[in-house]
């Protein structure tokens, strides 16, 4: 199969909100939730992909020819480049009935470390979802990272228990989903946490704890007050408060406040390899990618999943070589523009 055979395939199996589009960039699926779709008047994933977009990359083929290294050193893995398969959740809800929340997860947990690299996986209201998610993680010797929602403190630390068990090598708290509409009024209930509480769950974690959903350097900032070992800066593809600035936007703010304190992780709109490098000349350590992930999963299985992370790949290394980074560690401010 061919990337664009999968997407074609895709579109087969989809449910009625995600398009399968050839450019993921939240036109198609606006004012659709709760399908993928951003909340309110739907902008927000937008603004994420277009901001992308906006940054351009600096040529410069005056130099040294010599091999170019993606490869992406972090938490003590190494993985083929610096991308992680973001987390997602209520698949049957949002993208259709070929796969559920368990068989999704699993798949891609597997696919993600045969095609070298690794994957979030979701959580939700389900107790099976979770469980699901600790028994793939096992059997991919942890290779992978769990993000837990923002539960009350007491079911927190029972996925906890339930994912520590198969020795993640990280696990995260998407905290921004405390905004989803699907988690208002849950039982167990879910919701904001105190710099307090966060410190208590990431002592409690025992592994390193990544926070999910930071936008503001203040935010950053509690996360490693909070003890987090990283963050993710997500506005969770705008599913969670309309209005928001794209991560992009607010990227380089937040790499000035912690910078070097923590690993930096981006989500948004980030849908090629030249996005990848505007990502990391901005700061990034690395970043994650979720929508375009569930679209090669529904259309190709594992193999859609080796191929788009082969294509990222590609893209990345060409123009690493176009703008003179031989290894990631040479990405800088000065190549975009």
């Amino acid at each position: 199969m061919t990337y664009r055979e999968v997407l074609e395939n895709a579109r087969t199996c989809m449910g009625a909100y995600c398009r399968s589009c050839p450019v993921c960039d939240g036109r198609a699926c606006r004012n659709t939730m709760p399908g993928p779709g951003a909340k309110g008047a739907g902008t927000v994933a937008i603004r994420n992909y277009q901001k992308w977009q906006e940054l351009c990359v600096n040529m410069d083929t005056i130099g040294e020819t010599g091999p170019v290294d993606t490869t992406w050193e972090v938490l003590g893995h190494s993985f083929v480049l610096p991308v992680l398969a973001g987390p997602v959740g209520a698949v049957q809800l949002h993208y259709g009935d070929k796969y559920t929340d368990l068989t999704y997860n699993e798949l891609l947990l597997s696919a993600c470390a045969q095609a070298g690299i690794a994957a979030f996986t979701g959580d939700g209201k389900d107790p099976k979802v979770i469980q699901a998610a600790a028994g793939a993680l096992k059997g991919m010797k942890g290779t992978g990272v769990p993000t837990i929602k923002p539960w009350d403190l007491e079911t927190v630390r029972e996925k906890i228990d339930l994912v520590r068990d198969a020795d993640p090598f990280a696990i995260a708290m998407d905290i921004d989903a405390a905004g989803l509409p699907f988690l208002q009024n849950a039982v167990p209930p879910a919701g904001r946490k105190t710099v307090e509480e966060l410190r208590e769950i990431a002592d409690y974690a025992g592994k390193p704890f990544i926070l999910k959903g930071i936008m503001t350097a203040r935010g950053a900032e509690k996360a490693l007050e909070a003890g987090a070992a990283g963050i993710v800066v997500s506005n969770h593809g705008g599913r969670v408060l309309d209005q928001c600035p794209a991560t992009a936007e607010v990227l380089p703010e937040i790499v000035q406040a912690v910078g070097g304190k923590l690993i930096i992780l981006v989500d948004g709109g980030i849908r090629s390899g030249v996005d990848v490098f505007k990502a990391l000349a901005l700061g990034a350590d690395g970043v994650l990618i979720a929508r375009p992930f569930v679209n090669m999963v529904y259309g190709g299985g594992a193999e859609g999943v080796r191929l788009y992370v082969e294509k990222l790949c590609a893209e990345l290394a060409d123009t690493m070589a176009m703008c003179g980074a031989a290894t990631l560690k040479d990405i800088d401010r000065s190549m975009i523009r």
